[in-house]
């Protein structure tokens, strides 16, 4: 299903805001650290990788919320 192509752009983003974001991005490293250990306890490498991927992108991406909010 596509979105009408006729939608402001305003309007797209209306709902979030950085501290939404920030949240996602700080709860996305609790859900890494969880995965990484849930990984490391099943002999999973490939969840602790893709964990410390999650928590890397979060920490870049909550980095990014906070640099660009000074």
């Amino acid at each position: 299903m596509r979105y009408p192509e006729n939608i402001p752009p305003d309007q797209l983003a209306r709902h979030a805001s950085d501290d939404m974001l920030l949240f996602t991005a700080l709860l996305a490293v609790l859900i890494g650290f969880i995965l990484i250990w849930l990984g490391r306890k099943g002999k999973q490498t490939w969840m602790v990788a893709w964990s410390i991927g999650l928590i890397i992108c979060s920490v870049g991406m909550g980095g990014w919320l906070l640099l660009d909010g000074i």
